[in-house]
């Protein structure tokens, strides 16, 4: 059997200097162009419309969420996945789960679940960069994968809604679209690094106005 990579994501995750990513202090940033509902509007949209809807309808939901300041739980991230699968019910997974063709696999354990939800609530942390909690959430969710299915869609949920928290969104999510290693602690801090970009530009294309 693999090794575990949710078990090397959370020892790279504590190893991980978040604090020392770019912090952009330029909060809020409301972009000319919606960048997310433009991503599930065209690339996604033209993929799959049914997809599209469904996302568009979860961002909504956790948009709502954000202006009321709900932090991030398991429960709340449930009724997201529900809306992305377009399912009724949806429950966190309960067994091990594989990414990329196999080569990644994330177990489960019974501490699993109080983990992350112990990392969840860790987005809110304010000692730590708004470009770095964005990314260690998107992480957390690619490798806690805690659905069956659709676990990449909700963390770039999950990652727009840690910023729009702090009343940040992006103009451009598509530089977001790469794969991502549990055993990549560097990985991990470009993504820190690629967030504050994006929320920079964003920035800059929004005052250029």
């Amino acid at each position: 059997m693999s090794d575990d990579s949710l078990a090397v994501w959370c020892k790279v995750r504590e190893q991980v200097d978040w604090s020392s990513a770019a912090s952009v202090g330029l909060a809020p940033v409301r972009p000319v162009v919606d960048g997310l509902a433009a991503w599930f509007d065209g690339p996604v949209r033209r993929r799959d419309p049914d997809r599209a809807g469904r996302l568009l309808a979860a961002m909504t939901l956790y948009r709502a969420a954000a202006s009321r300041g709900e932090p991030l739980t398991p429960a709340l991230l449930t009724g997201w996945q529900q809306l992305v699968l377009g399912v009724n019910e949806v429950r966190l997974r309960q067994s091990d789960a594989f990414a990329k063709d196999g080569r990644e696999r994330y177990g489960l354990t019974p501490h699993t679940w109080q983990d992350f939800a112990a990392c969840l609530y860790q987005s809110a942390d304010p000692s730590v960069p708004l470009p770095a909690r964005a990314a260690r959430a998107y992480l957390d969710i690619a490798f806690f994968h805690p659905y069956p299915d659709g676990n990449a869609r909700l963390a770039l949920l999950v990652l727009a809604h840690v910023l729009e928290t702090e009343g940040v969104r992006l103009d451009e999510v598509g530089p977001l679209q790469t794969t991502r290693y549990a055993d990549d602690p560097d990985g991990a801090l470009d993504l820190a690094a690629l967030v504050a970009v994006l929320i920079r530009a964003t920035h800059r294309r929004a005052t250029a106005r």
